[in-house]
């Protein structure tokens, strides 16, 4: 089984806990993007998102973990993104991001520590702490960073989410693996 290649800051997040994930919710500017925002003269706008972290969570989505988008702004590129990903919960404009995955997470029926968020600001920060498992990635701003359990080796936008989507399957397919009865050798 590959190592997490998560640094785990407040104590060891278990195989167990991450296992136990149904909801992968984070924030769109600065963890699925590096946080730049590109604003043409026309007031198009552009962003860049990771193949990887896309990859990522359609393997999630296979897995039946679900999935969801917290951004504190609107935007078009955001939107266009989540369709490709088919993304089945997408929240824009909502600056309480407590909140937001409160309601998600209750609608859902889905308790808090089956839930991990992923957030990089200060509007994370409750989030992250109220979720089982608070993740951020290494540039996140100071009150993420200290409200995360761990912290990611990867950068926002450069495949930090496609870190925690390994961890979570990873996990899960230990917890499947461990739970089969063994395997009987041939008999003659």
């Amino acid at each position: 089984m590959p190592k997490s290649k998560i640094e785990n800051r407040k104590a060891k997040i278990s195989r167990a806990a991450w296992a136990r994930v149904q909801l992968f919710a984070m924030d769109v500017d600065g963890v699925l993007t590096d946080g730049t925002v590109i604003i043409s003269s026309d007031h198009t706008e552009a962003k860049a998102f990771s193949i990887l972290d896309g990859h990522g969570l359609r393997k999630l989505a296979r897995a039946g973990i679900v999935t969801a988008w917290i951004s504190g702004r609107k935007s078009g590129a955001t939107t266009r993104r989540a369709t490709e990903l088919q993304i089945p919960h997408l929240v824009q404009g909502q600056i309480d991001k407590l909140t937001a995955l409160q309601e998600l997470a209750t609608r859902l029926g889905i308790t808090a520590d089956a839930c991990a968020y992923m957030g990089d600001d200060d509007i994370d920060a409750s989030a992250m702490a109220w979720a089982g498992i608070g993740i951020a990635p290494p540039g996140a701003m100071p009150a993420a960073l200290a409200a995360a359990n761990c912290i990611t080796t990867r950068a926002a936008g450069r495949g930090a989410v496609r870190e925690v989507c390994e961890s979570i399957l990873a996990a899960q397919l230990a917890l499947t693996a461990g739970s089969k009865p063994p395997r009987m050798g041939s008999q003659r």
